[in-house]
């Protein structure tokens, strides 16, 4: 019975994980999108009223932040997103 019971808590713990990974990685997408929306018209998109953008500036900081790392590391995402799978 005990083994049961450690296999149905590792089996939880790994489904606790991997749905964890699966949140933290649309939370990240969703930044981003979130960061292009308002930026947009730096590449041609067309934005939010400027006076909108301008009142969420300050709080945008972060997404700047990750905006700038992700095109110093610019990275494929369909290969983090088919990793994440674990398809072997």
């Amino acid at each position: 019975m005990q083994k049961i019971k450690d296999f149905l808590k590792g089996f939880g713990e790994a489904f606790r994980h991997q749905s964890t990974e699966y949140i933290e990685f649309e939370l990240r997408e969703l930044e981003n999108v979130f960061a292009l929306i308002l930026m947009g018209s730096f590449i041609g998109i067309p934005s939010p009223p400027t006076t909108l953008v301008m009142r969420l500036m300050p709080h945008m900081v972060k997404e700047i932040r990750v905006m700038e790392s992700r095109a110093i590391n610019l990275d494929d995402v369909f290969a983090e997103v088919a990793g994440m799978f674990d398809i072997d």
